[in-house]
């Protein structure tokens, strides 16, 4: 069954998104889907509701730009697993899977945020605007006289060559 904000709940296959599947438990887990179909990452924690798995993706999606990830080698086995930290310990997300390689483990983080990114584009494109009632429309204030415009600041020279 489909849900707003590209959610969605059961086993239907969905080629690319953010999908909340139930568990074997009953309980529920979040993933996100490249275009291709591929398991880019998974929630950590199970959920009771898929409203509280949907806040919590919606909570990462509009911090992407500012996430940070712990890579780690697994215990059991070969390979690379990010993992986003989250409150109490608890990891928000992680990586559906092991990397062989520490780069291409980053490589998939830094797919995750591409992906989370987009999906915060696309809920914004969704959502509409907000439309008000006549009862809710504010009266026109008179006009204010424009004040005279400040001296710009002069803007620093951008550097080449370094991460922003």
């Amino acid at each position: 069954m489909g849900r707003e904000g590209g959610g969605r709940v059961g086993t239907d296959p969905v080629r690319g998104g953010f999908q909340v599947e139930r568990t074997a438990n009953g309980r529920y887990q979040w993933q996100l889907k490249a275009p291709n179909g591929r398991i880019v990452a998974v929630s950590s924690p199970v959920y009771d509701s898929p409203q509280e798995a949907d806040r919590v993706f919606a909570a990462l999606r509009a911090d992407a730009a500012e996430l940070t990830a712990r890579i780690t080698h697994v215990r059991d086995g070969i390979g690379w697993i990010w993992v986003v930290p989250g409150s109490r310990g608890v990891p928000d997300a992680r990586s559906n899977r092991a990397y062989e390689r520490y780069a291409t483990c980053q490589n998939s983080f830094r797919r995750f945020v591409a992906l989370l990114e987009r999906q915060a584009g696309e809920s914004r494109e969704r959502s509409p605007e907000p439309v008000l009632t006549e009862e809710a429309a504010v009266p026109a204030a008179p006009p204010v006289p424009a004040a005279p415009a400040a001296p710009e600041a002069p803007v620093p020279p951008l550097r080449s060559g370094g991460d922003a």
